[in-house]
């Protein structure tokens, strides 16, 4: 893997904070021109250090206040089922993030929804029908004391 410089790692840091700047907003925040930062900014996409930008909503405003999570134990463990598992999860387009574990949990699942109603009807009408599910734990945020998309470098 390459090393990034301490320019690459900046600019790094800029989108990662705010994806909408500019080519020319990174530049003149780096005193530098924005030729270069382009080019390095290209790489850093090219390399796969930057996978996609986004926008990240406002699950309230979207009427989706409350976040499950779900710890899931599957009752058989060989490949295949993990392969069925996996795929059937990604289908359920409620499921925000989802995380193949290593411990007393084989799953991690975060749902963002409208309310326990809601959440009610995805586990008796979807996450049931996944056969190999054998202990689903569910648990609800009373408070998000802390979210963020960035990593620290």
């Amino acid at each position: 893997m390459e090393l990034l410089d301490e320019t690459d790692l900046k600019i790094l840091r800029i989108l990662q904070d705010d994806a909408k700047k500019t080519t020319k907003d990174i530049a003149k925040q780096l005193h530098l021109t924005a030729s270069p930062v382009y080019e390095r900014i290209r790489r850093l996409e090219k390399k796969g250090y930057i996978k996609h930008y986004v926008a990240i909503l406002d699950k309230k405003m979207l009427n989706r206040p409350v976040t499950a999570i779900c710890m899931v134990s599957l009752r058989y463990h060989n490949e295949g089922f993990i392969d069925t598992f996996e795929r059937q999860i990604k289908e359920l387009v409620e499921v925000q993030e989802c995380y193949h574990m290593a411990g007393k949990v084989d799953f991690f699942l975060k749902i963002h929804l409208e309310g326990l109603e809601e959440y009610h009807e995805f586990v008796r009408s979807k996450l049931s029908k996944i056969q190999n599910i054998g202990v689903l734990e569910s648990y609800f945020v009373l408070k998000e004391v802390h979210n963020t998309t960035a990593i620290d470098f």
